[in-house]
């Protein structure tokens, strides 16, 4: 195979797929590592490709379109619940916790009843849908602007009640997860609320399914070294893992029952 030839392939395979290795590429065009990285650099450059450490994604995994809260709970709807049972491990009775806005942090908000004291603080309404009547939670909303397509408070007056506390752990919300960009979601006015959430917290506890690692959104909230720990189903890749690991992240893979 001439190597404009490979080039294309690399590109058409990445693009099929995602994301991919540079091992898992070495392996599947039978060329050397040293060669996928020239291939790979090349690609870069001509923007068919973003590189990343240990292989490279897809450009056109760029997703800023923000699905709405229904659609999403629908989605990877089995391994959320994994994580979200895996999470109720990191919680202790006592604790303050915030719950960010999302389809897995809603979930876990289902499963809080097993604890006798709890203070939890959200910008999510349906979270307070769940938690409202529980007598155990001592339950704060943060006020905002409600974003119709998250459910979620956002804005000034969320950012100004969110940095007025502190507490014990943040379980966080996103759309995507890639180690070049970091932590994206499409609106820029929730990845500021999300980012004063980080601010304010002792422990930032990623909770996500593996569709979103690999993607990128237009709005930045932190980068991965700003995360603590990522409680993820068991479909992301070792690679993945890895990638995480490498930014300091500890990494808790929830397995489906």
């Amino acid at each position: 195979m001439f190597e404009e030839e490979r080039k294309r392939e690399i590109a058409d395979y990445i693009q099929q797929k995602g994301r991919a290795s540079v091992l898992e590429l070495a392996q599947y065009f039978q060329v050397s590592e040293s060669t996928v990285r020239r291939d790979l650099r090349d690609l870069e450059d001509t923007k068919l490709l973003r590189r990343t450490h240990g292989g490279a994604v897809s450009i056109g995994i760029q997703d800023n379109r923000e699905p709405s809260f229904i659609e999403k709970e629908d989605r990877f709807s089995s391994q959320k619940e994994a994580v979200a049972e895996a999470a109720l491990n990191f919680i202790e009775d006592g604790e303050s916790i915030f719950l960010d806005s999302g389809t897995t942090t809603y979930k876990l908000a289902k499963r809080l009843h097993a604890f006798s004291r709890l203070t939890v603080v959200t910008n999510s309404v349906m979270v307070v849908q769940i938690l409202h009547h529980q007598p155990n939670i001592n339950l704060l909303l943060t006020g905002g602007s409600l974003r119709h397509e998250t459910q979620a408070m956002v804005g000034p007056l969320a950012d100004r009640s969110i940095g007025s506390v502190k507490f014990d752990k943040l379980f966080l919300a996103i759309n995507g997860i890639e180690p070049g960009s970091g932590l994206t979601t499409p609106n820029l006015i929730e990845a500021e609320t999300k980012r004063r959430m980080i601010e304010s917290a002792k422990q930032v506890i990623l909770l996500a399914d593996h569709s979103k690692y690999g993607k990128v959104s237009f709005g930045k909230v932190a980068d991965l070294t700003e995360i603590h720990h990522c409680i993820i189903d068991q479909g992301i890749s070792a690679d993945a893992v890895r990638e995480m690991e490498a930014e300091g992240i500890q990494v808790t893979i929830a397995k489906d029952r």
